[in-house]
């Protein structure tokens, strides 16, 4: 029997352990130990229950992501295998509106901007988001030559650089930072746009103009939707997608499925060894030790470097120089009435420029049906990242005093609103950096990983930040130990077609 050590509990590290407990259930002689250094298991998926103090009835607070994207199909496969599929959560779009501060007021994003491109003519030219000078530098995207690119040369650029030659600063400023920049907390001066948005680099190349690409790719959502109208008895197809008792139900399912019993929490792994016969032994911080055939280092990568330099420096120089920023989430509710400005929105988002605490606000009780007791209204707000590290040395109740502060500022919260709960999650080092270069670090990283036996690295570090790429990462982790053990699973791709 091979044993697989699995160093880290968050999305990525079960998704490991889910994989390795399938190959076992269909003959294969492996088995897992999972080890997490926390005493829960999860990561940054945390969901927490909080019973209606006034009257019956709970709220569902994410602590952590609180969805993921509809189109990805990890979680979806994963949903169908552990029996939550039919517990998935749409948004509610009928009341999807997300509003963005600009110049210290409120506007309302205009319809059909597609990532931080206007598909629509009449909602851009009426939008006061933008200046005269903004829309009409937006507009010469449409004449502005794709830049040239020389063959077999990885074509890369900060996400600023790419949106201030072809849209203008005030696109960048206004509209694609807190959009695009916003979603993996990263600084777009030096967001490496082949690591996190490589289709935008394309379509610029396929079609000339981004505007001309986006303009194609709403007219054929709308041909498929023409198309395959949804069925009565569907669920709706959201862009993002959630579960019914939060983020969590996914990663207790499949802790669950994998084996709870094989998943020790609360104690951390102090160093790893390689004995003369290949085995690896992992020494943890009770002083026992653990032996097994092969490791996956689902962790973040700061994490994983002093692990990994004893027994290769370059990967563990490549894991150092992936650079990581903390955040902070501050959920608040309130009895409805007492709000004081409509609640018919997603949320708000703050540009950099702003100059505001407050990175983004989230109307958790709007956006995601049974969030909030009937009456309650449950309101989350981001803070921290690389432009404002210094917040989060901050008390909770500081920080969720200067919430309070900018919802009170910005959305309008009514000054005697008096709150029913607060909760904060603080995710230290919690969101990596995809710098320029980053591709080259995570090549050279998987490249060495493949020269070593029985090791493999896995979750957001890598190739992607969201929750289905964490999920695939682990699983992959999985794949490559099994792979030089003779194992395949190569089922998992058919099932990923099935299931959405």
């Amino acid at each position: 029997m091979k044993r697989i050590i699995i160093i880290g509990g968050g999305i990525a590290g079960l998704g490991a352990a889910y994989k390795v407990n399938r190959a076992a259930s269909e003959g294969h002689e492996v088995e897992f130990i999972l080890l997490e250094k926390d005493r829960r298991l999860g990561g940054k998926i945390q969901t927490e229950m909080v019973p209606d103090p006034s009257e019956k009835g709970r709220f569902i607070v994410d602590g952590g992501p609180d969805c993921f994207l509809t189109e990805k199909p990890a979680c979806h496969r994963i949903a169908k295998l552990t029996g939550i599929f039919d517990e998935e959560l749409p948004t509610d779009d009928t009341r999807r509106r997300t509003w963005i501060l600009s110049r210290g007021k409120l506007h309302q994003m205009p319809d059909g901007v597609m990532m931080f491109a206007p598909t629509k003519f009449v909602p851009f030219a009426t939008t006061g988001l933008f200046s005269w000078p903004g829309k009409i530098r937006m507009g010469m995207d449409l004449f502005i030559p794709p830049k040239k690119v020389v063959p077999g040369e990885l074509n890369d650029e900060t996400l600023e650089r790419f949106v201030v030659r072809r849209m203008g600063r005030e696109c960048l400023d206004r509209l694609a930072e807190p959009l695009v920049g916003g979603v993996h907390a990263s600084d777009p001066k030096q967001m490496s746009l082949a690591a996190t948005f490589p289709r935008l680099l394309e379509m610029e190349q396929n079609y000339g103009s981004l505007l001309k690409a986006f303009i194609a790719v709403r007219r054929k959502i709308e041909e498929m939707r023409r198309k395959y109208p949804a069925k009565r008895d569907e669920k709706p197809r959201t862009f993002f997608t959630s579960f019914v008792n939060g983020m969590q139900q996914i990663t207790d399912a499949m802790a669950d499925s994998a084996g709870r019993e094989k998943m020790r929490t609360g104690v951390a792994v102090t160093s790893l060894h390689r004995a003369g016969n290949g085995e690896w032994i992992a020494r943890l911080s009770d002083g026992s030790t653990v032996d097994g055939s092969a490791i996956i280092l689902a962790t973040e990568s700061w994490a994983a470097e002093p692990l990994v330099r004893p027994h290769d420096a370059a990967i563990a120089d490549a894991l150092a120089a992936i650079p990581t920023s903390s955040s902070a989430t501050v959920s608040i509710a309130f009895n409805e009435a007492e709000v004081g400005f409509d609640l018919n929105a997603f949320g708000v988002l703050c540009p950099l420029v702003e100059g505001r605490a407050l990175m983004a606000a989230t109307y958790s009780s709007t956006k995601w049906p049974g969030r909030a007791p009937k009456g309650k209204a449950l309101l989350r707000g981001f803070v921290g990242g690389p432009h404002n590290q210094e917040i989060l040395k901050r008390s909770d109740e500081n920080l969720v005093q200067t919430v309070l502060s900018e919802f009170q500022e910005i959305l309008g919260l009514n000054l005697f609103a008096k709150p029913l709960f607060s909760r904060v999650f603080r995710w230290h080092l919690g969101m990596p950096q995809y710098t320029l270069g980053h591709l080259d670090r995570i090549g050279l990283i998987e490249d060495r990983c493949g020269q070593i036996p029985g090791l493999a690295l896995a979750g957001g570090s890598y190739r992607g930040v969201g929750v289905p790429n964490c999920i695939e990462s682990g699983e992959q982790a999985v794949s490559k130990i099994l792979g030089e053990w003779g194992i395949d699973l190569a089922e998992d791709h058919i099932e990923e077609k099935r299931y959405y």
